[in-house]
Order: structure tokens, then sequence, then C-alpha cells
């Protein structure tokens, strides 16, 4: 052998991916294991997902696949689930925890687009920019007019921010250059020096919806978060203010959301998610004060890459045995302790 020392080439799993990904992080994927990719850009068939588990060692998959019990049942040889999402909660971590499978996610890669379509909706929503957008196109733009067609200025109003991950503190980061008022609520509080440095000042949610111009929710769905914002809650904010969701859509209960719009109890929603996603209320889309986006908080060539190398990391670092580098439930398979949780 000349010397040299030649190290087993490992038998190469095979690995599911549920999404049409760029062919450079097929790749790269491939370098190490055989994929079966779905190359249509739409949701894979639950019935094909079902059935093209079985067999496989692993599983790159994205936030509108179910991986349940029903599925984990079906994948007797899943080694590593890999979500392309920095949201878990279409994934049964504890069941795939007590079947000794590591489970990653994407945090990190998605802040800032998330947080700049966050600034979109507040922008478009306060100026009006869809319904001017709508008008012109239709050719009702006919003359200009000193008290027509106003909106809400977004300089200098006070924004609040519920949940305080890397989402919500480039939010935060964001308003400081329309010289807004941040107020902050989240299940931790962060030190005085953040605070500062952030020029954010922290209250708690009841105070944070009642002094609020725009409230911008960027919290994880969890059964704690589920339905955070209802009746009672939009009851608080002011008739002049907005809502802004790109967090999950279950955080907000949509029938209750609906009937503050039409009673004119909050002046306007800017909303890229929904309750029961990719259904839309029939009550949001026949309202003018609301802007609706297709859940594209993540939705940029570079983002949606980089989510992608990221899921596609996880999976090759799991499959060899090592320790995921954004792995959920690391500890929870080695010691028995709960997985892990975050803001986003």
């Amino acid at each position: 052998m000349n010397g040299k020392m030649h190290r087993r080439k490992e038998k190469k799993m095979t690995v599911l991916v549920t999404g049409n990904l760029p062919e450079k992080v097929l790749s790269f994927l491939r370098r190490e294991h055989h994929v079966v990719s779905h190359a249509e850009n739409r949701p894979m068939e639950r019935g094909r997902l079902l059935e093209m588990i079985k067999d496989k060692a692993g599983l790159l998959c994205m936030i509108t696949d179910r991986i349940d019990d029903d599925l984990l049942r079906s994948a007797p040889y899943l080694k590593a689930i890999a979500n392309m999402a920095v949201g878990y909660d279409n994934i049964n971590v504890k069941t795939a925890t007590r079947r000794g499978i590591p489970v990653s996610n994407t945090p990190g890669v998605l802040t800032d687009a998330t947080a700049d379509l966050a600034f979109a909706l507040i922008l478009a929503v306060a100026r009006r920019v869809v319904e001017g957008d709508r008008m012109t196109r239709e050719g009702r733009f006919k003359f200009w007019a000193p008290m027509y067609f106003l909106g809400q200025e977004v300089s200098g109003k006070t924004l609040g921010i519920v949940g305080l991950g890397r989402i919500g503190r480039a939010v935060a980061r964001r308003a400081k250059g329309f010289g807004m008022t941040v107020l902050y609520y989240s299940r931790t509080r962060i030190s005085s020096g953040e605070e500062k440095k952030l020029e954010i000042a922290y209250c708690d949610r009841d105070s944070l919806l009642s002094r609020s111009d725009f409230v911008s929710l960027h919290v994880p769905l969890s059964p704690g978060t589920q339905h955070l914002i209802g009746k009672k809650e939009l009851a608080m904010m002011r008739p002049s203010a907005y809502l802004i969701n790109t967090s999950r859509g279950p955080v907000v209960d949509e029938e209750a959301l609906v009937s503050a719009l039409k009673k004119k109890a909050i002046a306007g929603a800017g909303l890229d998610v929904y309750e029961r996603e990719p259904a839309v209320s029939s009550g949001l889309k026949v309202l003018e004060n609301v802007v609706l986006l297709p859940h594209m908080g993540s939705a940029t060539v570079e983002t949606r890459t980089n989510m992608a190398f990221r899921a596609a990391e996880n999976l090759v670092a799991a499959l060899r045995g090592e320790r995921p580098p954004d792995c959920l439930n690391w500890d929870a398979l080695r010691t028995g302790a709960p997985e892990t949780s975050q803001e986003k």
C-alpha cells in the first residue's frame, strides 16, 4: 500500500429530498449518498411521501411535510431528519427522539429576509401600497387631491415586537432607520446592556398591545403560542394600530382578526402566514385593509439556497453519526433531557 493509509469507504445510504432544491445542493448530498428528490415546485403528496420514505435512511423535508407518528412508523430505516425551515411544528420531535432520530432545522439563515418582509408588510399596509397598485392597474387613478387616499406614516411611530429571537432583533434594528420607538415582549428579558444597544424597551404583553402603532409577531408555534393573539388581545390594540404576522398562522385567531378588521377595532393587518394554510379565510380576502402574502418571508434566492445547504449539511452530519450543527434533540437523544425550543 506504499506506506499510505486508506480509509475505508463508507457505504452510501439513500436519502429523500421532498422539495425541488438547487442542483448544487443535490450534488453536495450525492457526494456521500444516493439521492431521491421531488422535482416539482409544489409539496410532495402525502401518499407519495409515505411510500417513498419506507426504505430511506435520511429525510430532508419541507415545512409543508407532516412528519408525524404514521410517517415515522412507515420509515423503519430512518436515521436522520433535516427540516428546511426554522420552525419545526410539522415534526413530532418527541417520537423521533424515542426512535433515536436526530432532528435539525435551519435557524439564522432566514433572519434578514424575514425581517425585511416584516417591514415590507408594515409599509405596505400603512401606506396602502397594494390598494394603490390595484387602483392604478384598474384605471381608477383619475386625479390627485390633498386628502384623498391617505395612509399612516411609519416614521416616528411605536413598534411592538412580540418574541425577541433572531428575527425580532433584526426587525428592531430596521426600526431604528425609521426613528421608531421599539417595545418588546419575550419569554426571557434580555440584559439592560443589550436593550440599550438595540434601543428597545421591555414591557408586558398587554402594555405592548395597548401602546403600539404596529405589533409584529416573531414567536414559534407551540401550545403556548397558539391563538396568542385573539379577541381579547385585539381589543387591547389601538383602533389606529396594525398587526403584522410573519411567524406562524395559528399564532393568531383568524376569525377574531376578521371580526376586528371588519369592525375597524384595528386599522389593518399584514399577513404572510395563515391559521389553516394554505387556505386563507374568505373574510380576509374581501377586506381592503389587509395585505396578504403567500408565506414568502424567506423567499429570496440567497436565503432559500442557504437554507437548502444548511439542511443538507445537517443531514450529512447526522448520517455520519456526528452532531448536526442545528440539532434540536441531541441532548435528549444522549441523556433523555427535554428537546430544545427557540424563538424565531
